[in-house]
């Protein structure tokens, strides 16, 4: 046999027999060919195991469970807990999902790049930009290294002159200097990452991980950025009074933040500017550098009237538009940064609306965003873009095509309506799904729509409505913004998924990010049979109306996810009227803002309950690494929280070590403080949803794997910490004191 085999094929044993062999094997019914795809099967798992073998020599290319063990070789020191992560993929057993996450924590604690860079870094030992460096390699945050020694307050002595110092460098560092306070731009930066005002000394370490200082002669700081940009492109502004001409940049309607659009760094000497981490934009900043914010492919863009080009930079006067007070000249633009706010002047006021490129700052791939999101490819579907310049220019025409192709003929039950770009949709949509139908409503690659459903009609609800004909159909919503109403869905239907969704919490925004509409559901589940799936998505409060007599609980499964019913004491998953509502609730790495009332919770874990529970059938389920208020009505709980410190107390008591009439006022404190505290909790704000500085470690780093409970555990925030820290002592400057601040 002159033929080679790659060993991938399982037929490619059977092609390398004479003709004769496969024609007699056929006629006997296949069975050396089912004998020989068996061996294939063994020699290629032999052949794959001795090419992973040559690749594990390689730390580009070995396995992840193989890293450490190349990082070990250099002396490269591996953080607390590796070994346990790479125990628990041995088992077997685990979802695709925890698999994935299991292999994303592994590459946190021994990051692939920091291994490979071990050498080269020790080369580099004490220099601020390495420390930049490994920020970005160990902990993937973008950073900017600060000596603070060169910021410590310092009168010259008459008889101790510094002549290597010149004159140009001592204002530039501000020693001896007062503040002068007509430099505004400068007292912006005032105590953040690019302030170079003198500071007076501050004996607290910057090491500290409780009271952080670092005006010392030895201080080091490096401010890392935490929060991510994400783009919108093209996006329609929102009008907020047409007479007086006044938009903001967020379709919602709600103050919004700008942020930078990092620029990477031209060499790996160079120290970060504000232009290379992803910073607020400051007003003063974007007065002093407009040219190098503004425009298309940088920082933020203002489209009038479906113009090709953008207003140009003449026309943009920054202006402080807290009140809306300030009046622009004619011909101008004001543009306050800060709140995400335009007013027009009267002669470049727009006619035909306004269109916007802007970044702004959040914590994760949550919710509806331009990010990249893993989803299946639409196989053996018809698919039907959506958008300006495609064949469809709303999606009830593609839905409607889609429904008259199925009659005749040219297109099966599975469908997908593609919106190809991140406009505004202002439509009833009304769904009505069969046995064999499969809808799926998804923005397109790089986009996010927003489907704004408006007050249609007086007689009846305006959400986004979804019918089931008979049992059967499946609808998947995936990569939308939906505000104005929420989604109902009714009749029987086999599955409705939510996948990087927002339904926005309270229906819309007002200005200053409070819920329009706090009490209203956006998800209705009203008589349905749906499995009801939620992935990585923000939403407001779930209602489920159902025949507890007659019909099954429904399945809610709620993953990587915030349930926001916009206050702790509102019903975040209940029935109408608050009562129990018919469903079982599947819980993972989530955030529930508000009370569950359910039939049962089968599993709950890694996951942040803010109001009280009340499940009706206790016997069935588990919650696992939760927090759940006191006074809960749950099933059995399992290394939850305030169970383990109020448990604690109770260890304390039995030793002896504490006296019992002080334990009652022990555990109501230590229950006071294991409460979870958020740096903010109304969507539309950067830090949603992620909890404060001052949270409890037992919240922090409460999960299964030591990660930090709830929506955003995924990001491995305290591993990505400690690796860093434990980095920093390692290639700080010798007898320097080096920490960790938090700008954002």
């Amino acid at each position: 046999m002159t033929e080679q085999w790659d060993g991938r094929d399982p037929d490619g044993l059977l092609e390398l027999l004479p003709r004769w062999h496969r024609l007699r094997d056929a006629d006997e019914g296949e069975p050396l060919r089912a004998l020989l795809a068996v061996i294939a099967e063994q020699v290629d798992v032999v052949r794959g195991g001795i090419d992973q073998g040559y690749r594990d020599w390689f730390v580009e290319t070995a396995a992840d469970w193989a890293v450490a063990y190349l990082g070990d070789l250099v002396g490269y020191r591996i953080l607390p807990g590796y070994e346990e992560v790479l125990a628990t993929g041995l088992h077997g057993g685990a979802s695709p999902d925890r698999a994935a996450a299991r292999d994303r924590l592994a590459a946190r604690l021994a990051p692939r790049q920091d291994v490979a860079n071990t050498v080269a870094h020790r080369r580099r030992k004490g220099t601020l930009a390495l420390l930049e460096e490994l920020s970005a390699s160990v902990a993937d945050w973008p950073a900017r290294a600060v000596e603070l020694s060169r910021l410590l307050g310092a009168t010259q002595p008459v008889r101790l002159l510094r002549p290597d110092e010149e004159p140009a460098d001592r204002r530039r560092l501000g020693r001896g200097r007062l503040v002068d306070v007509r430099r505004g731009a400068e007292l912006d930066l005032l105590g953040g990452p690019f302030d170079e005002h003198a500071h007076t000394v501050d004996v607290r370490r910057a090491a500290s991980t409780r009271r952080p200082g670092g005006y010392t002669p030895a201080g080091v700081a490096l401010y890392v950025w935490r929060l991510k940009p994400y783009s919108v492109t093209r996006a329609p502004a929102y009008c907020i009074d047409r007479a007086r001409n006044l938009f903001t940049f967020s379709v919602l309607g709600n103050d919004t933040q700008l942020v930078t659009r990092p620029e990477p760094e031209p060499s790996a000497a160079h120290i970060a500017e504000p232009d290379n981490v992803p910073a607020p934009i400051r007003r003063r900043q974007l007065a002093e550098h407009l040219p190098d914010l503004y425009g298309p492919g940088r920082s933020f863009a203002i489209w009038r009237d479906g113009a090709q080009e953008p207003i140009p930079p003449a026309e943009i006067t920054v202006a402080d538009l807290t009140d809306w007070t300030y009046r622009p000249r004619r011909g101008q633009v004001a543009v306050d940064p800060l709140l995400g706010r335009i007013a027009f002047g009267s002669r470049s006021a727009p006619r035909r609306g306004v269109r916007v490129d802007y970044h702004y700052a959040f914590s994760d791939d949550t919710g509806g965003g331009e990010y990249p999101r893993d989803r299946p490819a639409a196989r053996h579907r018809t698919v039907y873009p959506v958008g300006p310049g495609g064949p469809y220019e709303r999606i009830n025409d593609a839905y409607e095509q889609w429904r008259a192709d199925q009659q005749d003929g040219s297109a099966g039950g599975s469908a997908v309506i593609e919106i190809t770009h991140s406009g505004a949709y202002q439509e009833q949509l009304d769904f009505d799904l069969g046995a064999d139908d499969r809808l799926e409503l998804r923005a397109a690659e790089g986009a996010r729509p927003v489907i704004r459903l408006l007050d249609w009609y007086s007689n009846r609800p305006d959400a986004l409505n979804v019918r089931g004909v008979c049992p059967g159909g499946r609808l998947v919503l995936d990569g939308l913004l939906i505000t104005g109403r929420g989604v109902n869905v009714t009749g029987p239907l086999a599955s409705v998924t939510l996948r990087h969704c927002t339904l926005v919490p309270g229906w819309s925004l007002e200005p200053h990010c409070e819920p329009h509409a706090p009490h209203e559901p956006s998800l209705v589940l009203d008589h349905t049979t749906a499995c009801v799936r939620i992935e990585r998505s923000i939403l407001g409060a779930i209602q489920v109306v159902g025949d507890e007599v007659d019909d099954d609980p429904l399945e809610v499964h709620l993953a990587d996810s915030v349930l926001d019913a916009t206050g702790h004491g509102r019903p975040a998953l209940a029935g109408p009227d608050c009562e129990h509502a018919h469903a079982l609730l599947h819980a993972h790495r989530s955030t529930v803002v508000g009370e569950v009332h359910t039939h049962a919770v089968p599993l709950a874990e890694d996951s942040v309950f803010t109001g009280r529970m009340r499940v009706a059938r206790r016997s069935l389920g588990c919650l696992r690494f939760c927090y759940v208020p006191p006074g809960s009505r749950t099933p059995r709980r399992y290394e939850c929280q305030p169970d383990l410190v109020r448990s604690a107390v109770t260890e304390l008591v039995e030793r002896g070590e504490l006296d019992p009439a002080q334990a009652a006022r022990l555990r109501e404190v230590e229950t006071a403080r294991v409460r979870p505290l958020f740096a903010s909790l109304r969507y539309g704000t950067p830090a949603y949803g992620r909890p404060a500085a001052d949270c409890a470690p037992e919240i922090t780093r409460g999960a299964e794997d030591r990660s930090e409970l709830g929506a955003f555990h995924d990001l491995f925030q305290p591993q990505r910490e400690d690796n860093l820290r434990a980095r920093l002592a390692e290639y700080t400057p010798a007898g320097t004191d080096a920490g960790i601040f938090f700008a954002t």
